[in-house]
């Protein structure tokens, strides 16, 4: 018997997937990297306190003038350590500014990946830069059909030019397409005002607060717990 999920979506011939959050474990790399350096100047944060402090500057600072995500990292470090009471040092910033080739891949993504492959032609729309998303990349394995970088667009989500980029690229009817990702702040709310269906990859399913993104309202069209599920279910025939 078809999936619900499977049936529909039957019409889609296109997955555009969040990188950051969705398939890398980006909490876990933004902790791992962030909380040593707050230590050594004699701070100790919760994950999630750490996190949601992250996300404050983070989004502020892609909502300004175009940075690289590089200059982001090293800058919202230093607008943290401001709040703490501390300055970071050269190599702290440099440590921190370089980590995201060190971001883990959650373990069930590069399996969903192959899987969805083999059915969907799939396109990333990331907000990280050309070197950071190779990277990253390095953990999947995966050749994917579209890449579009926030280095690229000039933009970082949720501006909805990095999705009209993207759709420009793709040239595809929109209800062909389905938006699958983990932040309801940078993803789902502009990609359905673009038109798009979504699936929300509730990574952080029973844990308080929001983690690394701010808070946005959204409805997703389905929602999953990781890829793994996701790809079982829309592939399920």
């Amino acid at each position: 018997m078809t999936s619900d999920t499977a049936r529909r979506f039957a019409d889609k011939t296109i997955l555009t997937i969040d990188v950051y959050g969705t398939l890398i474990d980006w909490e876990t790399g933004i902790v791992d990297a962030l909380d040593p350096i707050l230590r050594t100047h004699g701070h100790a944060l919760a994950s999630d306190a750490l996190l949601e402090k992250y996300a404050w500057h983070e989004s502020a600072l892609e909502a300004g003038p175009y940075l690289t995500y590089r200059e982001i990292l090293e800058e919202a470090l230093n607008r943290i350590s401001k709040d703490l009471g501390f300055t970071p040092n050269e190599q702290e910033l440099e440590r921190f500014s370089h980590s995201v080739g060190d971001w883990p891949a959650f373990s069930d993504s590069q399996q969903a990946l192959r899987a969805l492959q083999r059915r969907f032609r799939l396109a990333i729309i990331t907000n990280g830069d050309d070197e950071f998303f190779a990277l990253s990349n390095k953990h999947l394995g995966i050749e994917f059909d579209y890449v579009v970088t926030a280095q690229q667009t000039r933009s970082y989500k949720p501006s909805l030019n990095n999705f009209h980029v993207a759709l420009g690229r793709m040239q595809t009817p929109r209800n062909e397409i389905l938006h699958v990702a983990q932040s309801l702040f940078h993803d789902h709310v502009p990609a359905q005002a673009v038109g798009l269906q979504t699936v929300w990859i509730d990574r952080r399913q029973g844990r308080p607060g929001y983690g690394a993104v701010p808070r946005a309202a959204a409805v997703p069209d389905a929602r999953f717990v990781d890829m793994r599920s996701f790809a079982e279910a829309i592939l399920d025939a």
